[in-house]
């Protein structure tokens, strides 16, 4: 009989409960028990755990979040805290972990798999910004969810005449801004990899007006920047550019999560307030936040959160540790996580010229 501990860490997403239950379910065919491991790698710092069984997993396919708990809780803060890890899933007898989780998350695991740790990553992010895998589960979701507001922020704009910035997530990444803003039909698309010139962003937008459009929608990523002028022309930069780029910084507040990342949020109003003052036409915001990682996830998360979940189970039993499942064209495979996370997963610069075509 083995053991199989099964945890998620980070942010939670659409197509969690779809991964737990089919590893449980995949487990129960090899008669294997599998603990959940509550609130990420916290609960297996503290000890938190859970048997889960079939009856555990239950209807939860189409249930948003997680049953198990998440958290952002690095263990390799505090030697203490490894140690417990460490001791305990000795002490639950756990014989392999499944880590469902974003970059942070999987670089842990990774840590750990070092330290002999038998572990399986599974890719989890709406960003869709790990390396490895041609899409996360949660991603389809989240920008199904940017899609349906654009779509209906539309509507209001052109009804008032007003210029709609709407601000989505994508920390390194704009994946959901450049798809859900195709998808929406967005006039303009700001993304963390193409810094912004506030200049050109008007421009477009006035030549919507002169053809006869009075409203636009601009879909930015919660990571977009604008250009960083050259310290020599920083005395001919003009007011109101120079009033961004500081405005930019102030955006990254001192807080941060336990891996370091400064908490984003904010570039829509900064950039709001700069178009409403250039260009004399009223500006609203629409920050979707946390609205894209709630609630039911699309088929499409669901089948493939159900595939990574069997396909960590199977590399157990073939005991491949040290690797993340991921979706490569229309095969899962494995891929060291060292790989995983070496790098984040940008933007194809491609399918951002596309989405250039119907700027302005």
């Amino acid at each position: 009989m083995k053991k199989i501990g099964v945890l998620t860490g980070g942010g939670d997403c659409p197509g969690l409960n779809a991964v737990i239950r089919a590893v449980v379910r995949k487990s129960i065919q090899y008669d294997w028990d599998i603990i959940g491991i509550k609130n990420g790698w916290k609960g297996l710092i503290n000890g938190e755990i859970e048997l889960l069984t079939d009856y555990s997993v239950s209807g939860i396919l189409p249930k948003g979040g997680t049953i198990i708990g998440t958290s952002r809780t690095n263990p390799f803060n505090n030697k203490e805290d490894v140690q417990r890890l460490v001791e305990n899933i000795k002490k639950f007898g756990i014989d392999a972990i499944v880590a469902i989780g974003g970059d942070d998350t999987l670089r842990v695991a990774n840590k750990l798999h070092k330290m002999g740790v038998s572990i399986v990553g599974v890719p989890k992010t709406i960003d869709n910004d790990l390396s490895g895998t041609d899409y996360t589960f949660g991603f389809d979701t989240a920008i199904s969810i940017v899609t349906e507001a654009i779509d209906r922020l539309h509507t209001t704009a052109e009804s008032h005449h007003r210029v709609i910035v709407v601000e989505v997530m994508g920390r390194h990444a704009g994946w959901i801004a450049t798809m859900a803003g195709i998808a929406g039909g967005a006039d303009e698309i700001l993304i963390p990899e193409v810094p912004f010139d506030i200049n050109e962003v008007c421009k477009h937008l006035k030549d919507r007006y002169e053809r006869g459009k009075k409203f636009s929608i601009i879909a930015v990523a919660e990571g977009a920047h604008p250009k960083v002028e050259n310290s020599s022309n920083a005395d001919n930069m003009e007011s109101s550019s120079q009033n961004v780029g500081e405005a930019a910084l102030v955006i990254q507040t001192k807080e941060k999560d336990a891996f370091g990342n400064v908490r984003l949020g904010g570039i829509g109003h900064t950039l709001a307030k700069e178009i409403e003052k250039r260009m004399g036409v009223e500006t609203r915001v629409t920050i979707l936040g946390h609205v894209q990682r709630g609630g039911t996830p699309t088929a499409h998360d669901r089948v493939l959160a159900t595939r990574f979940g069997v396909a960590a189970v199977e590399s157990i039993k073939d005991e491949n540790f040290g690797i993340m499942v991921a979706l490569q064209g229309d095969k899962i495979v494995p891929v060291p996580l060292e790989e995983a996370t070496s790098k984040s997963k940008t933007v194809d610069m491609e399918l951002y010229e596309i989405a250039k075509l119907f700027f302005g």
